[in-house]
């Protein structure tokens, strides 16, 4: 099913003329360098292609026959590739070299026997002549070939005075159609297609997955002798067509691409989404707004994220989202893997359907704040919340695909989330809004999935009427700490600091101290007022805690957390 609606994707892409697809055998591949040749095959020019400046250089774009796959020396790129194929230049010392070059010169032969173009004829002479000493004889680019060797750049070329801007593109017309690999193919039935055609021995390679290396990684492969059957090898124990393997692949990695808005990192996992139409203007955009409901929101832009959500709210309301069951909504969600990219999920539905499960993720994340926080949190904010130094980078792997899952189903979010959230709190004696946030929602998500038709938990602000012990305690705690640090003015550490960790998970132990102290701290108190309002609070917290438990569990330390939280922003 994935397979089939990134096939289904790229052939509504192709026929946009304003989205410039690759056709099928090509793909559009950034080039640093052009090599520009005369006619006869003499070395004219040395192009950088890069624009921009320092690490936000960008190579131009070219259209370019798909690049081979390869782990070891084997076949070269046709008429483009890295310096030590194309040219033999050996910037790495490399022993075989001059193999590699016999190989770019080998492929032109072979696929191009059937052209007499003459761009092409100057090509080969020009690798016939000794190009490196042509380059290197020209002074006027010495700094280019410096840095092209550095790199190993990838080079392209270009006849002088041509129209087009690469050779690629001249003799692209004549490599259409033709399928010079057909000697000896598998032929059947495709899975995709239903029709009977070449099967790909191999897929094309599937770049942009956070993690993966530079060469790309395989969705489907079946590289093992355990995972193949009935005597077929590599991915003949799935067939899938030449064309829909090229298709699926090069939507994929359209989504994938460095400019793509249609990407978001979210923990470990690279999310892809897209709908399956084209949304009416006067509709809601669920595809132009999806990346800022989870990633953070950029520097230059930092109200992207509420504004998305803002965006939502209002389109459930004004009656602008598309509710057309036709109008699929799908998000693929992909993680690397030592053989292969993983799936982590693969959700689909209507547009209206993810809006609403989104809005509802929102809205059990909504939680008292100060006025200096920004109206909602993305699914990055909230993972970076439960980790160490709060970096992407410690999110435990699966939990950031798990926390998307949730929000797209609308299921209880993983019991994971709640105790890395409870051990973090613990060990920074802290309970941010973020933090407060993450644990209401997993207590409410959870008690509305045994009762649903049961009130809320846990309110928004400090609720007076919640009688759980846990959220109790924890607006004791508040209360206690908020007398000592108005007993002690400047005071550099409070009871926060020294009993947070006990007091959440074994009350008994603690408070009977902690409010022996808070005699202490009341009589310290010069104004009566104040030492009135907090016996008030203390009473009114009393009413309903019978006696301190010995121990609370994860969801009581939980509430323990919030009932703190709600009361010390009730201070403010």
């Amino acid at each position: 099913m994935i397979i089939k609606a990134l096939y289904d994707y790229y052939q509504r892409a192709v026929a946009d003329p304003d989205r410039h697809v690759a056709p099928e055998g090509f793909e559009w591949k950034e080039i640093p360098f052009l090599i520009v040749l005369d006619r006869k095959g003499r070395f004219r020019a040395l192009e950088d292609t890069r624009e921009g400046t320092g690490n936000n250089r960008r190579a131009k774009k070219f259209l370019v026959p798909q690049a081979e796959k390869r782990t070891v020396r084997t076949k070269a790129n046709l008429l483009w590739d890295n310096v030590e194929y194309a040219l033999g230049a050996n910037p790495r010392k490399r022993d075989d070299v001059a193999e590699r070059h016999k190989l770019f010169k080998r492929r032109l032969d072979d696929d191009l026997r059937h052209m007499r173009l003459p761009e092409v004829e100057a090509l080969k002479a020009f690798l016939d002549s000794n190009p490196i000493k042509q380059i290197e004889q020209n002074k006027d680019y010495a700094e280019s070939w410096r840095e092209a060797l550095e790199m190993n750049s990838n080079v392209i070329f270009r006849i002088e005075g041509s129209s087009n801007s690469s050779l690629c593109d001249t003799v692209g017309p004549f490599l259409a159609g033709a399928d010079s690999a057909s000697k000896g193919a598998v032929r059947g039935l495709c899975l995709v297609t239903g029709e009977s055609s070449h099967l790909s021995r191999l897929h094309p390679p599937i770049k942009g997955v956070q993690g993966t290396n530079t060469r790309g990684g395989d969705l489907v492969s079946f590289n093992l002798p355990a995972f193949r059957s009935l005597g077929k090898t590599q991915n003949y124990n799935a067939p899938i067509s030449r064309s829909a393997a090229f298709a699926y692949t090069a939507a994929l990695n359209m989504l994938l691409g460095r400019d793509s808005a249609n990407r978001v990192r979210i923990g470990d996992t690279t999310a892809v989404f897209w709908t399956e139409a084209v949304h009416s203007p006067a509709e809601y955009d669920l595809e132009a707004s999806f990346a800022a409901f989870f990633a953070d929101p950029p520097k230059d832009d930092p109200d992207r994220g509420v504004l998305a959500v803002k965006a939502l709210y209002e389109a459930v309301h004004s009656g602008t989202m598309p509710v057309d069951e036709g109008n699929q909504f799908h998000v693929l969600g992909l993680a690397p893997n030592a053989a292969r990219i993983t799936v982590r999920f693969w959700k689909t539905g209507t547009v209206k359907d993810f809006a609403d499960k989104i809005k509802k993720h929102f809205d059990d994340m909504e939680i008292v704040r100060s006025p200096k926080d920004r109206e909602y949190l993305t699914l990055n904010q909230i993972l970076r919340a439960t980790v160490l130094d709060y970096k992407i980078d410690n999110v435990p792997p699966n939990l950031a695909g798990a926390v998307v899952e949730s929000v797209l189903d609308g299921a209880p979010y993983p019991v994971t989330l709640l105790h890395q959230c409870i051990r973090r709190v613990r060990a920074e004696q802290k309970v941010t809004r973020a933090r407060a946030a993450i644990l209401k929602a997993c207590v409410n998500r959870c008690n509305h999935y045994q009762n649903p038709y049961g009130k809320e938990e846990i309110t928004v602000s400090l609720d007076r009427n919640n009688t759980s012990a846990g959220y109790r305690l924890g607006r004791l705690f508040a209360v206690l700490e908020k007398i000592q640090e108005e007993a002690n003015p400047g005071i550099n550490a409070t009871i926060r600091d020294r009993f947070y960790g006990a007091a959440s998970s074994s009350p008994v132990a603690v408070f009977p101290q902690l409010l022996k102290l808070k005699n202490h701290h009341l009589s310290k108190l010069a104004n009566q007022g104040r030492k009135v309002n907090f016996e008030k609070e203390l009473g009114d917290i009393f009413d309903g805690v019978q006696d301190f438990p010995p121990h609370l569990s994860m969801e009581d330390q939980a509430r323990f957390a919030i009932g703190y939280y709600h009361e010390r922003q009730s201070f403010f």
